[in-house]
């Protein structure tokens, strides 16, 4: 008794005919479908090269679109030709024609032999099944589809759809309880003679027909009624990635396989010259007398779906950049954002510098350009100082920035000024510390020579520009560390909140705040609030800031006392 294989050929017939030799040599006989889609002159070349190998035999073409019945109809065909002209086989492979053995034929032949009586069928119910992905489970039973899902995408949803809405159901057949699993099994003659010859068949194919990708659950199903003993597997590696699309096997995969111990693997790249060099071999050069087991490899798998689906942190790469939400992290590095400071004081910008050792900008994303330190026109990574480029993705350029010159922090000025487009960013990155002083926008237009009406239009814009930062800083949704001052209550107490700020970078050179930098003189900026208010417009950002009361500049700390003799 031996194994007979039933291949599943649409392309790469090269490669297809010498796995079938490599078969037929170590004694399987082979029956070939050959989709009814490959050109004439192409399939009887592959015919003809065929012709002269003994036990290659070839079945009646069907059109085998995926998803359709046409892959359940070529195996069933290609099962019945096997069964009816090679008695001697006890088990019935399915395979592809890109499928390749891994390991000597003549010992897969004495497993099965050791199993006479063990089906080899991936067979689960669909509410065990985890693996379906962005599809159907169990309405693919109970609905109908008529259309193919790759060639009339929008009639197939609306088939759905409409289906949906109107609660239509098909009634199963009695006694078929759906199952699904891997398309390619491994059956005795005993089970797949009886699913071939049932009574029913004629009823099973009606329904299996509008069954959506029939080829996984046709024979998964039924071999359940009739199966003496089921190994729920596959004797084929074949894998497949996050969004349901196998994986495929080239040259550098070649040790990769060799771990797996697996008689079969699926999706071997055509043009795989060194594995099918190395894996099509003698029958006595490759025996290994092991339990075939995919899960020795899953964990290489596992580690490739995380580094594509994941990434690294703040780096975007082609599998992830058109996810949102998708980033694992938004940027790579702490960076510090400080809205209100270079308002509110004359030499914040080098003062942070010096006191740090950080690199300190100005407004990176303010209207006219890109504010980087010292002026620079370019900075690392080639990016630019252009607004226009930059706006074209906000989100982009400073995911850019961060990642370009990890191992310096980066800081940064914002305001209500700037572009608007990277604030929710900002807020959702776990990696920023927002800075922030409320109403502070208001000093520069105090300072400002302009007719007071425009002057009173512009402040109420950049208080509700402001008024929706804050939403959104304080929104449940924010991950980065936000600390928000009005403007009355940090000029009140300024070392306090400077001597955080240092800390929060963690870079400070001192334990305290020596020196502070230059506040602007605030004096009648209570009064010019007070006009605002008179106008119609009401500053409440700001907070509870006093009129006629002088605003008192922050002093250096007091020297020590020390005794005189």
């Amino acid at each position: 008794m031996t194994v007979g294989i039933v291949m599943l050929v649409h392309t790469a017939l090269d490669r297809a005919e010498q796995v079938a030799r490599h078969w037929a040599a170590n004694g399987c006989p082979v029956v070939i479908h050959i989709d009814k889609a490959v050109p004439t002159k192409a399939r009887d070349a592959f015919v003809e090269n065929l012709a002269t190998v003994p036990d290659v035999v070839f079945t009646t073409r069907y059109r085998c679109e995926w998803g359709t019945w046409g892959i359940v109809a070529a195996s069933q065909a290609g099962s019945e030709l096997m069964l009816a002209r090679f008695p001697n086989v006890r088990h019935v492979y399915l395979a592809s024609g890109s499928c390749l053995p891994l390991r000597a034929v003549s010992e897969l032949v004495s497993y099965l032999a050791a199993r006479p009586h063990t089906d080899f069928i991936e067979s689960a119910t669909t509410a065990d099944v985890p693996w379906t992905v962005g599809g159907l489970d169990h309405e693919r039973f109970t609905l109908r589809f008529p259309f193919s899902w790759k060639r009339h995408r929008y009639l197939f949803d609306k088939a759905v759809a409409v289906q949906r809405r109107l609660h239509m159901k098909r009634r199963l057949p009695a006694g078929v309880v759906p199952h699904m699993g891997s398309q390619w099994w491994c059956l005795t003659r005993q089970t797949l003679s009886a699913i071939l010859q049932d009574p029913d068949r004629a009823e099973y194919d009606r329904f299996f027909k509008r069954v959506w990708i029939p080829d996984e659950s046709y024979f998964q199903t039924l071999s359940r009624k009739y199966a003496r003993r089921i190994e729920s597997r596959s004797l084929t590696l074949s894998k497949f990635d996050f969004q349901g699309k196998p994986h495929i096997f080239y040259d550098d995969h070649l040790q990769l396989l060799r771990r797996s111990d697996c008689f079969v693997a699926r999706k071997i790249w055509p043009h795989a010259d060194r594995l099918y060099e190395a894996f099509l071999i003698d029958a006595g050069t490759a025996l290994k007398r092991t339990e075939p087991n995919p899960g020795k490899i899953d964990r290489v798998f596992a580690k490739a779906v995380e580094r594509r689906t994941r990434g690294r942190s703040g780096l975007y790469m082609q599998s992830r950049f058109p996810n949102e939400d998708w980033e694992n992290g938004v940027t790579a590095a702490p960076y510090s954002v400080f809205q209100g400071f270079s308002d509110l004081f004359d030499n914040f910008e080098p003062w942070l510098g010096k006191a740090t050792g950080v690199r300190v900008h100005g407004h990176l994303f303010a209207p006219d350009h890109v504010h980087y330190s010292d002026d620079q026109s370019t900075i690392n990574g080639a990016l630019g100082s252009s607004a226009a480029v930059r706006d074209y993705d906000s989100k982009a350029f400073l995911t850019n920035l961060i990642w370009n010159t990890r191992g310096e922090r980066q800081c940064f000025q914002y305001g209500p000024n700037d572009n608007q487009d990277i604030c929710w960013h900002i807020a959702k990155d776990p990696n920023a510390q927002l800075s922030m002083i409320t109403g502070a926008w208001a000093v520069q237009l105090f300072k400002s020579n302009q007719d007071f009406a425009d002057i009173r239009r512009k402040a109420a814009m950049l208080q509700k520009i402001e008024s929706e930062q804050i939403k959104i800083f304080r929104s449940p949704y924010t991950k980065a560390r936000v600390r928000i001052w009005t403007m009355a209550e940090f000029i009140e107490a300024p070392i306090e909140p400077l001597q955080s700020i240092l800390e929060q970078i963690g870079q400070t050179r001192s334990h305290r705040v020596s020196e502070v930098p230059k506040m602007v003189d605030l004096r009648g900026f209570g009064q010019f609030l007070q006009n605002l208010k008179n106008q119609g417009m009401h500053p409440y950002l700001m907070g509870d800031f006093p009129i006629e009361q002088d605003v008192a500049m922050p002093q250096k700390p007091p020297r020590k006392p020390y005794l005189v003799q």
